[in-house]
């Protein structure tokens, strides 16, 4: 069976690794745990979190929610309890006009360099 290399191997990751994802201190992710059941990383016996890939989707709509668009933290948790598809929908338009505004960055700083 041929080695699959497009395929990420990674199960778990640690509070230290996810809260680098997303440039947010460990604590505001021990934090949202508490209030976002949606969030439950596994822990090993030494009380160790390891967030899967899930985890890490659910942690995007809360930044999403709670720090591109500026939501409280209750509204936020009403928001994505009331109207779960609705925060799907919203934070992959996010994501994508994200996405489109740092490409037209690179090309400004581009077309600046040869003006």
């Amino acid at each position: 069976m041929p080695l699959n290399k497009d395929k990420d191997l990674k199960l778990y990751y640690s509070i230290k690794e996810v809260a680098q994802m997303f440039g947010i201190r460990e604590s505001a992710l021990r934090y949202w745990e508490k209030m976002f059941p949606q969030i439950n990383p596994k822990t090993t016996t030494n009380g160790v979190r390891q967030y899967t890939k899930e985890d890490i989707e659910e942690i995007r709509l809360i930044y999403n929610m709670v720090k591109t668009r500026g939501l409280k933290i209750e509204a936020a948790r009403k928001l994505l309890n009331a109207n779960r598809e609705q925060v799907d929908k919203t934070a992959e338009v996010m994501e994508t006009l994200t996405e489109c505004l740092d490409e037209l960055r690179a090309l400004k700083r581009q077309f600046d360099t040869l003006v």
